[in-house]
């Protein structure tokens, strides 16, 4: 059973109220309990935009529980009567809205919330959920554990694509970026790590509480806690970027030191190539968690065990290509994955490798008739988000065939152009065939429907 506060006013009273004190600009009507992504129709939420995320989180080990209030900003953006929150598992204790008492209710994995009166087109509101409770992951079929994973020593958050939900209350879609500060009290001898920059340490009573704050807007699924006996390195690359990079000391094949100067001189490398780092701090964990995949939380990428200097390209290359700049919908996840997937190839050429050229062809002598080129990679369906050759592999494929129809000059204009242009916001697969016209001057519908919008194999790129 999960608490429901009683009402601070009736139906009735609340709209007198809310009469009395507020312009007449409209009805007051519930926010939509999703943000419209036809994959995850109850990801996200709509009638507001979130602002920031305050989390202050107190996690025990050895009871595997929280105990967590979660503080929200956010706008209204129509006259709301009520509005919901991502949220799933946990025992909620109170729910304010601008520090009055709301009603709220559990309906599966959304919080529906009512606050004491309308909140008007506009207002900036501040919603604060207190709960506690042993946090559990999701059962992804492509991924296996999202969200709220348990380590041997801690926990670990790996939230990609809607797992944020298991460990506080979010609109969880990557179009409703949002600031995030973190206040995590963990038991003596344990350290907790997070997006952003350290804030701030304190201890007390046997407990130390490590603040992080992001200066920079995040998509919520990238939004990342790691606990454990982590030995941590703060320093600078070479080019002057502040790099924090933590070791599970289990890890015994991981060099602590090496992994630093890895991440300090991979992030180096792509900003030459795709320009200037787009955060205050680059940076990993590497953690002994129970997952088949690294993923790219923003700042510090979380790898499972492997430090393999290949999936630092991949996974440091979404900070431009992910983090920065954010998915509209999850349909265009390829501009994460095809940019990654060809930051590895360009890194590969530079070093001594095969060239992009080369793996291009490999790729492209699989046969027409192969079923592999029926996922359209610009329109994957949700069962094909993550498929290897759709999304990665022809995503980079899309890349290099742009780049011999446009020419190199005009294509690493574009490469470097995209993250900068929609640096800390949101975009789709039109914004990029429209941002890629404009800077080559050429008329690329015709490619980019094949390329991306068509389940058949393409013609082979034509040079310029």
């Amino acid at each position: 059973m999960l608490p429901v506060l009683p009402p601070v006013a009736s139906h009735g009273l609340a709209a007198v109220l809310t009469a009395a004190v507020l312009p007449l600009s409209g009805p007051f009507t519930p926010g939509a309990p999703g943000a419209g992504d036809p994959y995850f129709p109850n990801a996200g939420n709509g009638g507001f935009d979130v602002g920031s995320y305050a989390i202050s989180l107190a996690y025990t080990p050895k009871t595997r529980r929280i105990a967590a209030t979660t503080r929200i900003t956010a706008t209204a953006t129509q006259n709301l009567s009520r509005f919901d929150l991502d949220f799933a598992g946990n025992t909620i204790g109170s729910v304010t809205v601008d520090g009055a008492r709301a009603r709220y209710r559990r309906d599966g994995g959304e919080l529906v919330i009512t606050p004491a009166r309308g909140l008007p087109q506009g207002h900036e509101f501040t919603v604060a959920v207190t709960y506690h409770g042993r946090p559990g992951a999701n059962k992804d079929p492509e991924l296996g554990q999202t969200g709220w994973i348990r380590t041997k020593d801690g926990a670990v958050t790996l939230s990609q694509p809607v797992g944020s939900s298991t460990w506080f209350p979010v609109s969880d879609h990557p179009s409703d970026k949002a600031l995030f500060s973190y206040a995590i009290t963990v038991p003596k001898g344990l350290r907790a790590l997070a997006n952003g920059e350290p804030a701030g340490i304190a201890a007390r009573h046997g407990r130390t509480t490590y603040r992080w704050r992001s200066s920079h807007p995040m998509a919520p699924y990238l939004a990342m806690v790691a606990i454990g006996r982590f030995r941590v390195r703060d320093g600078r690359s070479p080019g002057g970027v502040r790099t924090i990079t933590a070791v599970d000391p289990v890890l015994t094949d991981v060099n602590g030191a090496k992994f630093q100067r890895d991440t300090a001189a991979v992030t180096d490398w792509e900003a030459r190539t795709f320009g200037r780092f787009p955060f205050r701090s680059t940076g990993g964990v590497a953690d002994d968690v129970d997952v088949s995949y690294a993923l790219e939380t923003q700042n510090r990428p979380v790898y499972p065990g492997t430090t393999d200097r290949i999936i630092l390209v991949h996974e440091l290359a979404h900070q431009w290509f992910g983090d920065s700049v954010s998915v509209a919908r999850w349909k265009d996840i390829w501009l994460n994955e095809g940019f990654a997937t060809y930051a590895e190839w360009l890194w590969t050429a530079a070093h001594g490798g095969k060239s992009t050229a080369q793996r291009f062809a490999k790729l492209y002598a699989k046969p027409a008739s192969d079923k592999a080129w029926t996922i359209r990679t610009g329109e994957p369906g949700q069962r094909g988000m993550f498929d290897g050759f759709a999304i990665y592999d022809r995503g980079a494929m899309t890349l290099e065939a742009l780049r011999r129809t446009v020419g190199d000059k005009a294509f690493f204009r574009v490469l470097r152009g995209w993250p900068a242009r929609f640096a800390g916001r949101n975009a789709g697969s039109t914004d990029f065939v429209a941002f890629a016209e404009r800077e080559t001057g050429k008329d690329l519908d015709r490619f980019f429907d094949a390329w991306l919008f068509t389940g058949a194999k393409p013609p082979a790129p034509q040079p310029s």
